[in-house]
């Protein structure tokens, strides 16, 4: 890869560290997974083992052996080649494509908690969530376009909006418990997960929830000591994700009534709630306003790292070239970031066609959730694949060898087999569920084949150019 050299490398530990807090660490979860009830705290516990741990591993030990721009494109490439490196990167990054939507619903319904019940006029209004979605995408493109700087300091400024929120959350939680004791009733029976078809789309969400470790190392070519870094990074900002989610979720589970939390406005619910019970309602807007923010930089940062496998598909031409091209003054893949954000928007638009704005949050997260985990068969595979494979020096291997990379990495394509099922099914209290069905599973599979006739085309061009101009050989006289 020849243009990437020009790249430049401003993204340090603390940066990566942060990166992966606002990425991973999305606080909508902790409301949707205390909705649940009690039994939701084993449904964190088998995602965090069957699917974070195997997942931060996997990304440890190939960001360590392949650290170049483009992270899991080249992962996948190294291992099965290039039509696998190309379909992996091109589900991941149409998969953010729902998910900035999604998460900037999110973002939306929270802010209007910081501007009393006038503003909650809004709550219904698609023209107010588009105009939301599409504003903020602009701006993080404009920002990302201008330079590696400029983006990764929105990223570190909106990780507050992931720590602030969950230390409040849990403070008040632990105030709430030492007044009034647990809001929910805590059992053996409780405590067991219960299949229903309402729960489906909860337990693909709470796997959903720790996807993101891998979105970093697509920027490999613009972090400094990326072997190094990568790793330790993942360890720091993994380890607070992990400790947030359950520990966020234990908190509003023993403070707040599961009524009270639910659909994109449902943290917030519960926080006015708790906060109010405690007397302390004036905390409610400044925790909109932060939880708001938590929404944009994830975003914000998925944006910037995944606008990355566009860049490096253009150079190895399986996208127009121009997509490889790097603004000379910012060092920034401009034309891959800008299309990308464009894209954004355009979803952003359609997502709420024929559905209100709950069904329109529900059908985004299940599409994402769908198309999102396709590229982890391709991840978790790949690590099996290069294990007979020598490392190179100062790369880093998972502890306990190819045994224990084996054995994750076949945990971690178990939990991508179960939650790509479990992401299909609509929510229950969905007005149109066939609608949403279709639409996920329409537009998952219109986003692979697309994909599949992007690579076709592209493999046909180039072998009409060689066609064209043949390479001359010398003859033997």
């Amino acid at each position: 890869m020849s243009s990437p050299a020009t790249l430049k490398r401003s993204l340090g530990f603390r940066d990566l560290a942060l990166f992966y807090i606002v990425s991973g660490l999305s606080i909508r979860w902790i409301a949707t997974a205390a909705a649940a009830g009690p039994s939701v705290l084993l449904i964190w516990l088998a995602a965090l083992i069957g699917f974070f741990l195997p997942l931060a591993a996997t990304v440890m030990e190939l960001s360590s052996r392949y650290p170049q721009e483009g992270g899991m494109y080249i992962w996948a490439e190294q291992a099965f080649g290039e039509f696998a490196g190309f379909i992996t990167a091109w589900t991941y990054w149409m998969s953010n494509l729902p998910y900035f939507s999604a998460v900037l619903y999110f973002a939306a319904a929270s802010t209007l908690f910081a501007f009393g019940k006038n503003a909650q006029s809004l709550a219904a209004s698609t023209g107010y969530f588009m105009l939301f979605s599409a504003g903020w995408l602009a701006i993080i493109t404009l920002l990302n376009i201008m330079g590696v700087d400029a983006g990764k300091w929105l990223n570190n400024v909106s990780s507050l909006g992931s720590i602030l929120p969950l230390i409040v959350v849990i403070g008040l939680g632990a105030m709430a418990y030492a007044r009034f004791g647990s809001a929910v009733h805590l059992s053996a029976a409780a405590m067991t997960p219960h299949w229903s078809m309402k729960n489906a789309i909860f337990w693909s969400g709470v796997f959903f929830a720790f996807a993101g470790l891998e979105s970093g190392s697509a920027m490999g070519d613009e972090i400094r000591n990326p072997r190094r870094t990568i790793p330790w990074a993942i360890l720091a900002g993994g380890s607070v994700m992990a400790i947030g989610y359950v520990a966020g979720t234990a908190a509003l589970l023993v403070a707040v009534p599961a009524s009270a939390m639910s659909g994109p406005e449902g943290l917030l619910n519960g926080v006015r709630t708790l906060s109010a019970h405690l007397g302390l309602a004036s905390l409610l807007a400044p925790m909109a306003l932060l939880v708001s923010l938590n929404g944009v930089g994830s975003a914000a940062a998925f944006l910037s790292s995944t606008s990355r496998l566009p860049f490096v598909a253009g150079i190895h031409n399986y996208l127009p070239p121009v997509f490889g091209r790097i603004h000379p003054r910012f060092r920034t893949p401009w034309v891959a970031i800008g299309v990308y954000g464009a894209a954004g928007i355009g979803m952003a638009l359609l997502g709420q066609a024929g559905t209100n704005v709950r069904g329109a949050y529900d059908v985004l997260v299940g599409m994402a959730g769908l198309t999102t985990f396709l590229p982890y068969f391709f991840v978790f595979s790949a690590l099996i694949r290069v294990q007979n494979r020598p490392m190179e020096a100062g790369a880093l291997r998972i502890p306990g060898g190819r045994p224990a990379a084996i054995a994750l990495a076949a945990m971690g394509l178990a939990s991508t087999v179960a939650t790509v099922v479990l992401s299909t099914i609509p929510a229950g209290d969905d007005p149109h569920p066939v609608l949403a069905v279709v639409k996920i599973l329409g537009l998952t599979a219109v986003l692979v084949g697309a994909g599949v006739a992007v690579f076709v085309a592209a493999r046909v061009v180039r072998r009409g150019q060689k066609q064209a101009n043949p390479v001359r050989r010398s003859v033997p006289q």
